[in-house]
């Protein structure tokens, strides 16, 4: 399975199945759902806690805190998909709506190469 074969569909249906295989659909409230979101992006965040940029872009080119990493981004994307089954939300619509207004918000023109 790989980006350039995957649907979001297919994405949604594996994590629907396996909430759905454990029961877990009545743990899945907002509130928890964003909850682990933040959780699992802290543990991200704190497998660079410590690190210079340059140790930070060593780490992500091969080894454990790489593994670890794609293990951490892996739980962000199941809880916010997991969030958007919930809540009913269209994962490609909210990404297009957003994108529109970042484009609105930070033109090419005045932010290109800069924040």
């Amino acid at each position: 399975m790989s980006d350039e074969q995957t649907t979001l569909q297919e994405i949604r249906s594996i994590i629907e199945s396996f909430v759905d295989e454990r029961d877990w659909k009545q743990f899945h409230s907002p509130k928890n759902l964003a909850m682990s979101i933040s959780i699992e992006s802290a543990e991200l965040m704190e497998l660079f806690q410590w690190l210079s940029l340059d140790e930070a872009k060593k780490v992500m080119e091969s080894g454990k805190t790489r593994e670890d990493a794609i293990d951490e981004i892996a739980d962000i994307l199941i809880y916010s998909f997991a969030f958007c089954i919930r809540n009913e939300i269209d994962i490609t619509d909210a990404i297009k709506q957003k994108m529109k207004k970042n484009i609105k918000k930070y033109p090419a023109k005045d932010y290109r190469g800069r924040f």
